[in-house]
């Protein structure tokens, strides 16, 4: 059963948020909602200070999905560069050729039609309705789960995510009209991003620090254990050599070429496969190629 919001706290967050929001390019009047998407999807697994330069370049580029459309694939990856999951590319430039297909170029303001989009999942839709457009619709994120946790429930950590109970859990702190809801939504983002996060959260400095119920009850130790994953030596590492060859290359790059990039042959062939099998590259005779 969710929660009941603590008395007061959407006031608090909203004033909070109003005095220290980051000035974002993507929250900026100018934006639009297309500008809203391309964000959201960049952000995925991303922090923001490497998102910044690449938003910035991808949206000088491609400020509507037509012009991206009309570009292939191959572009988006390259324009990607190192930012990191370059499917993401590929999904952004599949989803912007549906939207010149299905939406005359603009961008849907509903949850349903954004998820019948290409690449474009429940987290994104409800993203995009509430940022761009202003809906009421929950928005959440590791950050916003485990605010909700800490200051709603009372635990360090937000424990296993569920979608339905995660969504009604949001939902129960927004306000009713939707502007401020869709405001809300992303002063709860940001409030966990800045202040209640995972490991050194600045108590001091939340302005639900005597609303909160984690706080309250003396912080207790979470259960949750983080664990870094491993970079170097594995195939993510080599998928990203190799594809930063074939993207900096003006023409395309040879198997003897990419071989001397990476020693172990049997690794190195299979992040090839994988990168074809993605839709990454293309083989060419001799030569791989962006899409």
């Amino acid at each position: 059963m969710p929660h009941d919001a603590p008395t007061g706290l959407a006031d608090d967050v909203l004033a909070w948020f109003a005095r220290s929001a980051r000035d974002l390019p993507w929250r900026r009047p100018g934006a639009g909602p297309w500008g809203v998407l391309v964000s959201e999807v960049m952000l995925q697994q991303t922090p923001v200070a490497r998102v910044l330069p690449a938003y910035e370049g991808w949206m000088r580029r491609w400020p509507s999905p037509a012009e991206l459309a009309a570009d292939p694939p191959g572009e988006a990856v390259r324009m990607w560069g190192r930012l990191g999951y370059p499917r993401r590319a590929l999904r952004l430039h599949a989803c912007a050729a549906a939207l010149v297909e299905r939406h005359d170029g603009q961008v849907p303001d509903d949850v349903p039609a954004l998820l019948a989009l290409p690449g474009v999942g429940g987290y994104t839709a409800h993203a995009v309705a509430a940022f761009a457009f202003g809906r009421r619709v929950p928005v959440v994120d590791t950050n916003v789960r485990r605010v909700i946790a800490r200051a709603v429930t009372g635990h360090a950590d937000a424990g296993p995510a569920s979608t339905t109970r995660d969504l009604r859990a949001a939902e129960a702190l927004l306000p009713g009209d939707a502007a401020t809801a869709a405001r809300m939504s992303a002063a709860l983002m940001e409030l966990g991003a800045l202040v209640c996060t995972a490991r050194q959260p600045r108590c001091a400095a939340c302005p639900i620090m005597d609303r909160c119920a984690w706080y309250r009850a003396g912080r207790p130790a979470g259960t949750a254990r983080r664990r870094t994953q491993p970079y170097a030596g594995t195939d993510r590492q080599v998928r990203g050599i190799l594809l930063a060859a074939v993207r900096d290359a003006e023409d395309g790059v040879t198997t003897t070429e990419l071989e001397g990039l990476w020693h172990k042959g049997v690794q190195r062939n299979r992040a090839l496969h994988s990168l074809e099998d993605d839709g990454l590259l293309v083989r060419k005779g001799d030569q791989f190629h962006l899409p």
